[in-house]
């Protein structure tokens, strides 16, 4: 059992994961991170479901240890498991139009759903009417910018960097 969690394969998305948890640490755009990245290409590498739901899971949760808890965590949460579904639609799929667009995909449904979550916690000023909601959404359109951008950014990173690491390391290349 412990062999077969230090696989070539999964050390390299662990680091992956520890990028993230830095990458979310360290000063950055707003919404600038490498999380919905690690959700897409964890449901797109990992073979085991269970294995690719926690890995974006684990960044998260460590990195929120540190940055806090707040209101709209379950939304967020809720997002990237779509983002990890997402990224079992492009197993055996892998190319880089699928990925691009299943980053484009992903970054909408979080916009979506986050400032969705957000209106409905009542953590922000807006009304709670289908007005408020689109204020709502109005105002988060500079954060799906650079999410937008960053997720695009980053699945190029580990899906591009992946890809070059199997050539160059035929161990890492899916069994």
């Amino acid at each position: 059992m412990i062999k077969s969690l230090f696989t070539p394969r999964l050390v390299v998305v662990y680091i992956a994961v520890i990028a993230a948890v830095i990458l979310r640490l360290i000063p950055h755009w707003p919404n600038f991170t490498p999380v919905a990245a690690i959700a897409l290409f964890s449901g797109a590498i990992i073979s085991r479901k269970s294995m690719a739901f926690l890995i974006p899971f684990a960044a998260l949760f460590i990195s929120d240890l540190f940055i806090g808890f707040h209101s709209t965590m379950i939304a967020v949460y809720f997002a990237f498991a779509i983002t990890v579904a997402i990224g079992f639609m492009l197993r055996n799929r892998i190319k880089a139009g699928n990925v691009a667009l299943a980053s484009v995909v992903s970054s909408v449904l979080f916009f979506l759903i986050t400032n969705f979550g957000a209106w409905m916690s009542g953590m922000m000023p807006y009304p709670a009417n289908f007005s408020g909601l689109m204020m709502a959404y109005a105002a988060g359109i500079p954060f799906f910018n650079n999410g937008l951008i960053g997720d695009l950014f980053y699945s190029t990173v580990f899906f591009g960097g992946f890809y070059l690491f199997s050539i160059k390391f035929p161990a890492l290349a899916k069994a």
